[in-house]
Formats: C-alpha cells, structure tokens, sequence
C-alpha cells in the first residue's frame, strides 16, 4: 500500500512535492474511504485513504508528478540490468538546479511492514539511496549508499538486520545503477519484497506501463470474460472479444526502407508478430456486427485499456495510479470506477487509487473525504506547488466543493486573458 511519495528537482517540480495516503481524523466516510492496512504482531496500522484525486490547470505539473512515480518506478526495476543513462530531467527554470540531483522517495507497505526507500539521481550517476523498515514497530536501518562525487565510487553503510552478500552486492552496484536493484539481481531474498512493490504492485497508466497491451493479453487466456464483464458493466455493449494474429515478416515492409531500418524495427517490437482486436456488438436481428479495435470510439478503447489493470488492482490490493483519468470518460462513468474502490464489496484486499483529473463533477464530499482532495498548480517561477484541500478547511457536509473550487477559493485555475485585440 502506499502511504506517501516525493520528489524534488524534477521537470516543473523544484522543492519537494509531497502526496500523502494518510487519512486525517474526520469521520466522513470513514467506513468505505478509509482502511487499516494489516501490520505485524504488535504494531499500529496506519488509516489509510483508498483513493486521491489531483486537481490543477494544464501545465501545472499533475502529470509531471505522477511521471516522477513511473520515473522512479523505472529506474528501481530496471537500472540493475541496463547500463543506460537514467530517465532523469532536472528543474529547468533555475541555473543551480540544472546540475543538481533528483530526489524521490516512497513510504510504503509490504507483508505488514512498512518501509521508506527513496534516492538522488542525476543521469548519470546515483548519489544517494537509502532504505529504513519498520517490521516490528521500531525502525531499522537496512543500508544507505552514498557515491564519492570525485571518483563515483559506490561507498555504502550496511545495518545488522540486512541478511545476505553484501560486500558482493556493494562491488557489483555501478554507478548509475542502484543497490536494490542490483542486490536483487544477485539474488537478495530479504529485499524481494520491495522490489516486486515496485515492479508488481504499482501500476501507472497514462503515461507509461503496460497500458491496452496488458488487456489483450488477457484476451488470449482464459480471464478474457472478465474483460468482457468489466466491459458490460460499464455499460458497453460489447458481447465478445475475439484476437487475430498475423506474423511480421520483414520482406512485407516497404521495399524502399534500407536493410538496417527493417533490422531495427524488427528488435524494437515486442512480439514476432502484429496482434489484432475485435470487438462483438449485438444487433436486433441477433446476427452479431464486429468492429475493430480501432473502429471503436475512444471511450471503448480507453475503458478496454482500463479493464485489465483495474481488475487486477482491485483483486489483488495493488496501488494504480493514472494521468488524466477522466479524458474521453463519461462523468458518470468516472464515478462509477471511483467508486470501485470505495465499495468495500469490490475492494477487499486494500486497493488504491490515484488519479489526476479536470472533471469536476467528481468533486463533491458525497463521493470524497476532503483529504482525498489535492491541488496542483504553477507559481511565477514555473514551480509546481502541490497541496492538500484540508488547508483551507471546508466546512464538512456544506461546502460545495465544486462551486467553491471553480469560483476560485482553493486557486489551482488557469489564469485566462481575453488578450489584446484592436
């Protein structure tokens, strides 16, 4: 589960950002919006919210903070492995900034533990990285890493409860590579788990991760009714779902494109061979119409892309964060998929959401706790500021929060100019 994310230094986000899962006091919604997370023997759970909505103008860096979640997310599950330079983009509207490191850092929930693992990156080199724990209530020190900035080498503080080669795993780390995802390559049992928190329990969509991949590949098993029922109850009427595949083969690409091209194109793809989707839509005449994929409209392409990850999430009490939720999305739609998490029918196993989005229509305390609400804006510097609804204390049960958001009383608006017209 998650419990918090940060970062600083990063596209539009200059000073920490913060967004914080931590519930407040308020009794509003508690029953279905709030849940307690299971802990080790003895240790005190921490309420946690189920879902979190972002709210800002275009350009105000929602998307850069949920792109700094897929950022550090990346880098985790794959820097043992690549000897690439890391995705990283500075602060580009300030001189001291540029060179700086990036900082992320994530306070999460494993196997009734809870653990804080962040670090500084530049993309070139990893400058610091630490992990704390906490699997009995008191916290314990696992490892923090630090590089020599004159020569990069890796020099890292191991703690006693951190089982395994160390020595082995500090030698092994590169300098641009971090040392939780080496050690997992070399095999460390103890730090699988926050590894694979990274690399199976959140998902990000809208910006990167599996996206309608992931949901035809259920198609090609036996989960593709599941598809189909999550279609059907969003109101989509789709009957069935069916796959084709045609192999790739390079002679049928344009025979003017230069062997090296065709070489490229052919490692670049994930599969061998080019998987096609069709869509089932019953009729009066009961002789079913098909469409392909890409006859449909957006919301049936963008509700498919949802499907599987959605499932998945809320079967398994997975983190799925997603960029611009609500775009082609009916709002009635919107709010039944929000709602899916607050249902705790649906929601057994602790899934969250979060999610960026411009529909407010969502935006009520009927469906929403008023620290599930955060903002998001640009300064005069080009800053991001990110900051919770609960700083302007809203009356609870009276505020129209809608009303109150688009008439400018928690800021976070496009400032609009009729400009000048002679």
């Amino acid at each position: 589960m998650l419990i918090e994310f940060s970062v600083e230094n990063y596209r539009s986000i200059k000073d920490e950002a913060k967004l914080s899962l931590v519930a407040g006091p308020a009794k509003e919604h508690r029953a279905t919006h709030v849940l307690s997370p299971e802990m080790s023997p003895g240790v005190r759970s921490i309420p946690l919210l189920r879902s979190a909505a972002i709210y800002g103008p275009n350009a105000a860096g929602k998307s850069n903070l949920i792109r700094a979640l897929h950022t550090m997310q990346k880098i985790v599950v794959q820097s043992g492995r690549l000897i690439d330079d890391l995705p990283i983009t500075p602060f580009r509207f300030s001189m001291e900034n540029t060179n700086q490191p990036t900082t992320f850092e994530l306070v999460g929930v494993v196997n009734k533990m809870r653990f804080q693992y962040g670090f500084s990156a530049t993309s070139s080199i990893v400058t610091d990285e630490w992990l704390y724990t906490w699997p009995k209530g008191r916290i314990q020190f696992w490892f923090e890493r630090a590089a020599d900035s004159n020569s990069g080498e890796v020099k890292c503080k191991f703690g006693e409860k951190l089982a395994g080669d160390k020595e082995v795993w500090r030698r092994a780390t590169r300098p641009n590579a971090l040392f939780l995802s080496t050690a997992i390559t070399l095999n460390s049992e103890q730090l699988q788990p926050i590894f694979h928190w990274f690399s199976k329990t959140l998902y990000v969509g809208g910006i990167g991760g599996r996206g309608i991949d992931y949901s035809a590949e259920w198609c090609e098993s036996e989960r593709k009714n599941e598809i189909v029922q999550f279609l059907q109850n969003a109101d989509f009427a789709i009957d069935d779902l069916r796959i084709t595949k045609k192999d790739i083969y390079l002679d049928t690409l344009p025979s003017d494109m230069s062997p090296e091209w065709k070489k490229q194109i052919k490692e670049g793809l994930l599969r061998d061979e080019i998987v096609e989707l069709h869509m089932k839509h019953k009729t009066k005449y009961g002789q079913p119409v098909e469409l392909s994929f890409d006859d449909e409209s957006p919301g049936t392409q963008k509700i498919f892309e949802f499907a599987a990850p959605w499932i998945d999430t809320l079967d398994n009490g997975h983190v799925i964060v997603y960029d611009e939720l609500h775009e082609h999305i009916h709002p009635s739609l919107l709010r039944f998929l929000v709602n899916q998490f607050h249902d705790r029918r649906r929601n057994k196993n602790g899934a969250q959401l979060v999610f960026s989005t411009h529909d407010t229509s969502i935006l009520s305390q009927e469906i929403f706790r008023r620290d599930q609400i955060w903002f998001c804006e640009r300064n005069s510097n080009q800053e991001t500021i990110i900051f919770p609804l609960t700083d302007f204390r809203p009356r609870r049960g009276f505020e129209n929060l809608q009303r109150s958001y688009l008439g400018g009383r928690y800021g976070a608006l496009p400032y609009l100019s009729l400009g000048n017209y002679t």
